[in-house]
């Protein structure tokens, strides 16, 4: 059964669409020609300001604001961008049963970052339990709420600083979705494992809902950026074939932050992706092409994707030894973590695919979140400069330790 849309919001009347933040930009330049208004200027620019910061752009009850910061000395091209949360409803939750949130960074609305965060994944009795370890929502498996969940707000470094010039997504508008589901962003299934322990899988029905707020809020994107970080970037490959269908003009790119030794094994394929979290059947059709439950593996995400949109440009992050990586799915990989990465990325070209790739050296483990995004060099290749390259239409070459 397919999942429902989570965002109910009522027919938009045209009447009541928020002014394009833009204008209110272009009635503070035309007020400061004159000269002779400056005196009146003072007093309109505090007004325009505070009616600005309330416009609301409403998605299943939420909205966000763009501030542009006028205090004296700041450069006039100054703009701080604020995040806002959305709350979806309808049919989204956290694998407790409890409100599922993502949010919003509102900047250019040409250029528009998924972002799919990890948060680890759970499929059995001793892995999904609701019972906190260091944070309120977690155990050592997954996040299973977000009540102690961080805003992205809260990070100041690596892809989060968004003030740095050497930042590749700089001034793009983000929206940034956490897994709370133990499933990747892919699942549509409630998984009764005891008497008193229910899982709510529905990962993609909350990451579609953050895809339904983006093509609504972002309709003229031209360019969309799919990044799945660990856990989040098992899923990137179909969300990037979504973003597609969704905004077919636009040039979509998706990176897979390091899930590339996530194997095609029959087992976890049929135990995990189909049986535990219902993904098989929540996909939309050319996610499966007709292949069974167990021959649908991780892998084969990025060859149906590509066969689906033969323009998507596919890309991963991995680090060559991280043992955190596929620590949940180590019992179905044979031999070395980097041995499993290339075998991987070899039957996905083998398929015809196009898989550009950067691997780093070590067994990091995260660099999304610290300044090692723009400190990691390999080669004399540094990330942020292979990821600009990446996302300007002419993709680089494979960079290896």
């Amino acid at each position: 059964m397919r999942p429902r849309n989570c965002l109910k919001a009522p027919p938009e009347d045209p009447c009541d669409r928020p002014v394009p933040l833009n204008l209110w930009a272009w009635t503070l330049w035309k007020l400061e020609v004159d000269e002779g208004l400056r005196s009146v200027l003072a007093v309109t620019r505090r007004v325009l300001l505070a009616i600005a910061a309330l416009l609301l752009v409403v998605g299943g009850g939420a909205a966000f604001a763009l501030l542009r910061d006028r205090r004296p000395g700041a450069p006039a091209a100054t703009v701080a961008l604020v995040w806002q949360k959305v709350v979806p409803g309808g049919d989204c939750q956290c694998a407790d049963g409890s409100e599922f949130s993502f949010w919003d960074r509102p900047a250019d609305p040409a250029k528009v970052v998924l972002f799919l965060n990890g948060g680890g994944v759970c499929w059995d009795v001793r892995m999904c339990g609701f019972e906190s370890t260091d944070s309120a929502g977690e155990n050592d498996f997954y996040n299973w709420s977000q009540e102690s969940a961080e805003a992205p707000a809260d990070h100041q470094a690596g892809f989060f600083d968004l003030s740095r010039a050497d930042n590749p997504f700089r001034g793009y508008s983000i929206v940034y979705v956490s897994s709370c589901t133990g499933d990747a962003h892919l699942g549509n299934a409630a998984q009764k494992l005891s008497p008193t322990l229910t899982v709510q899988h529905r990962g993609y029905v909350n990451g579609t809902a953050a895809l339904d707020y983006l093509t609504k809020h972002y309709p003229n994107a031209t360019e969309v950026v799919v990044i799945g970080k660990t856990a989040g970037s098992i899923a990137a490959p179909i969300y990037g074939g979504l973003v597609a269908d969704r905004l077919p003009h636009a040039r979509v790119t998706v990176l897979g932050g390091q899930s590339g030794a996530w194997p095609d094994n029959p087992d976890l394929n049929t135990t995990v992706l189909d049986k535990a979290w219902g993904a098989y059947a929540a996909v939309p059709a050319w996610a499966v092409n007709g292949l069974a439950a167990r021959d649908w593996g991780v892998p084969r995400f990025w060859v149906q994707a590509a066969r689906h949109a033969p323009r998507l440009v596919l890309a991963r992050f991995d680090y060559a030894a991280d043992p955190h990586a596929a620590s949940e799915v180590a019992a179905w990989i044979p031999g070395s973590l980097t041995a499993m990465v290339d075998a991987n990325e070899t039957a996905i070209e083998a398929a015809g695919v196009t898989m550009h790739s950067y691997t780093a050296p070590g067994d990091g483990h995260g660099v999304f979140e610290s300044d090692d995004f723009y400190d990691l060099d390999v080669g004399d290749v540094r990330l942020p400069d292979w990821l600009k390259q990446l996302i300007s239409g002419n993709p680089p070459s494979d960079v290896r330790p």
